[in-house]
């Protein structure tokens, strides 16, 4: 991966971490890696754990942050999850902890403006 394309990612995830805890969410890991890939950030929602995938565009040239998360990469963003849950969730007294997988996109375009958050819940569906 280019240097820029790496920049571009770790931009969008400290704007997808801002935007989230602007949204009165607590993140509890970011860059969690697993033997399936990385999730980008691992955040509580309310009593739900979300699991959350940041897509970062700086123009529509490619395709949306939407348009880019394939069967494949639900696949592995779904096993990532189950991993961090058999491995790092906390106790929920017997029961099982409630999950999502989401979407936060992020358009960077114009250079000058705002950045377009987006922040899409149960993204990823089993």
């Amino acid at each position: 991966m280019t240097t820029t394309r790496v920049r571009l990612g770790r931009r969008g995830e400290d704007l997808a971490a801002g935007f989230l805890k602007s949204e009165g969410c607590g993140i509890v890991a970011s860059n969690y890696r697993s033997p399936w890939g990385e999730i980008d950030l691992v955040a509580w929602d309310g009593e739900e754990l979300a699991f959350v995938e940041v897509r970062t565009r700086s123009s529509d040239k490619y395709g949306t942050p939407e348009e880019s998360i394939t069967r494949r990469k639900a696949d592995h963003l779904t096993a990532a999850a189950q991993h961090f849950l058999q491995n790092h969730a906390p106790e929920n007294d017997g029961e099982e902890l409630p999950w999502r997988i989401d979407l936060v996109s992020v358009r960077l375009t114009g250079g000058i403006g705002s950045p377009q958050i987006d922040h899409i819940k149960y993204a990823v569906q089993g």
